[in-house]
This record gives structure tokens, C-alpha cells and sequence, in this order.
């Protein structure tokens, strides 16, 4: 299973009741974050995510809600107790930015990890997860997020029951390891599994233009987390200029990817109640929701 929170749901800057927009993914007991602004360790802890598992820091770019944080959720990891090395990955620019938040951070208790994506090698695996990244428009470097989760064949009980596998054989076999029975039968796993399931994806893009490379990257993703700036198309305009997004583009690149569900997110200070808005992506994509600060979902 695949653990997906918005801890944060809000653009530019944080308010009393809507942290900078974050993403936290959970798979097999370690966390990935996607951003960090102003004060995300306290809205990870207000959405009950668990921080002693977090792995992995992507950065979609440099303006200070997505990583002016860095530094307070850095100290609070030590404080956590993490001894486990943490990687950073981002946009080109991220070795710089990342060593001069750093200097008001020293002597960390866990060795921190920096991966810098250029456009030449954007894939990458860790944690079981694949990571596919693209560059969006958004006049500066600012990188849009694809996780693939795989998952294992679906083990038949009912055949290992008919050839004798005892129960404390089953996670080997499922797991693709051959067991050898105390009878000397040799049960290879293709002979307890009923065949390979579909990987789950995630695809996050926030703080850019809608543009159809967008629809291509997040193609059939059972989860499609995009920015939406405003509700009101009257805005489409002056967000474009800006490197943003409103609902119904975000909507209509949902629906060209024919995604299973997407969530909105990245919401304008402005915009005190986004969820009035929601009928404007509906009308164009029906499987829209509004995110709000702890949304969560089980995929």
C-alpha cells in the first residue's frame, strides 16, 4: 500500500490555517516529502506524518515557499533521533542552495545526500521507487514528480495449500524466492502466484504553465497532485504570465491524461475558500477534489 498526504496545501507563503503546499508519500515503512516551505515539520506533525521514516527530500525549485524550510525540518529530523542518511534531490542549482541553507544547520547527527537532476538524467530508483522527473514552465528551474510503486504478483493461498507449503513459506514465495519443502519439493514461485498486478503511480506538478508535455508525463497515474492557483477562469490569463495555473487547467490536463484521480493544491492566499471552486474542474474532469492541509488516501 502507498500512504499519500497534503500536509500543506497553500502558495506564496504560510496562513493561520493553510501551510505551503508539501507532499508526503509513504511505502513500505519510508517516507518521501515533495517540498518543504516555512514550517513544514510542524504541518507534518499536525497531519500525523511520521518523520523518523522520511528518506527522501525532493525540491521542485527554489522560491522560498517550496524550500525556505529546510533548515527548521533538518534540526528537527536530529532532533527526532535520525541517524539514517537523508537524500535531497532537485532541480539544476540544488548543491548550491542546499550547502548555503546548510551553514545555519552544522553538525547534523545524519549524513544528507545531494542528488541534482539535470536534463540529461532525471531517473532514478531508491527506496523500491522509481523517480521520473520533467522540467516545467515556470521561468525558473522547477522540476514536476513521478513515482511508480511496483507491486508483487498475487499470491494464491489455495495453491500453496494444495501442494503442502506450510504458512511460514508463503512471504518467501511471494516475495520471488524459491523454497525447497521438508518432503525435498523444490516450489518455485510461478507455482503459488496468480500473475503480475499493475504498479501504482503518482504524479505531482505544481508552480508551472499548463503545457501538454504535462498530460504525457502523468499519463494514466492513479493519482495526478497539480496546482491550482485560483479557482476562476477570469484569472487563466494573468496566472499563465506568472507560471501558474487555475482549476480548469489543471482539470483539463487531467482529463488528456486520463488519470484515475486528481487533487488540487498550491492555492493563492487570496483564495480563502477553494473548495467554492470545485464545480469549475468538475465540469471538465469529474474525479477532482480540492486538497486541503491533511487530505490523505491509501492507494
Amino acid at each position: 500500500m502507498v500512504e499519500v498526504c497534503l500536509p500543506g496545501t497553500g502558495g506564496v507563503l504560510p496562513l493561520e490555517n493553510r501551510w505551503t503546499a508539501s507532499c508526503w508519500v509513504e511505502f513500505q515503512g519510508t517516507a518521501v516529502l515533495i517540498d518543504c516551505g516555512e514550517g513544514t515539520q510542524i504541518a507534518l506533525k499536525k497531519a500525523d506524518c511520521r518523520l523518523s521514516r522520511l528518506g527522501l527530500l525532493l525540491i521542485t525549485h527554489f522560491h522560498a515557499d517550496h524550500i525556505a524550510g529546510l533548515p527548521g525540518l533538518l534540526l528537527t529530523l536530529g532532533n527526532y533521533g535520525k541517524k539514517t542518511p537523508l537524500t535531497i534531490a532537485g532541480p539544476v542549482g540544488l548543491e548550491q542552495i542546499v550547502t548555503s541553507l546548510m551553514t545555519i544547520v552544522p553538525n547534523l547527527p545524519y549524513p544528507v545526500v545531494l542528488n541534482e537532476l539535470d536534463e540529461e538524467a532525471q531517473d532514478f530508483e531508491l527506496f523500491g521507487i522509481h523517480f521520473a522527473s520533467m522540467y516545467l514552465q515556470h521561468g525558473v528551474p522547477c522540476l514536476g514528480y513521478r513515482m511508480t510503486f511496483k507491486r508483487k504478483p498475487i499470491f494464491n493461498p489455495n495453491k500453496a495449500k494444495e501442494l503442502g507449503v506450510p504458512l511460514y513459506h508463503y512471504k518467501t514465495l511471494h516475495a520471488g524466492q524459491s523454497v525447497v519443502l521438508d518432503n525435498g519439493s523444490l516450489i518455485v514461485p510461478s507455482m503459488v502466484l496468480d500473475g503480475e498486478r499493475p504498479p501504482i503511480s503518482i504524479c505531482y506538478c505544481t508552480d508551472t504553465q499548463s503545457v501538454e508535455e504535462i498530460s504525457r508525463f502523468a499519463h494514466d497515474a492513479d493519482l495526478f497532485i497539480c496546482e491550482g492557483m485560483y479557482g476562476e477562469n477570469a484569472q487563466s490569463e494573468k496566472m499563465w504570465k506568472k507560471g501558474h495555473m487555475v482549476f480548469s487547467d489543471s482539470a483539463g490536463l487531467a482529463k488528456s491524461a486520463e488519470v484515475k484521480q486528481l487533487w488540487l493544491t498550491h492555492f493563492s492566499p487570496a483564495m480563502k475558500y477553494p473548495e467554492r471552486y470545485l464545480d469549475a474542474a468538475r465540469c471538465i474532469f469529474r474525479y477532482t477534489e480540492v486538497g486541503y492541509d491533511g487530505i490523505r488516501t491509501t492507494l
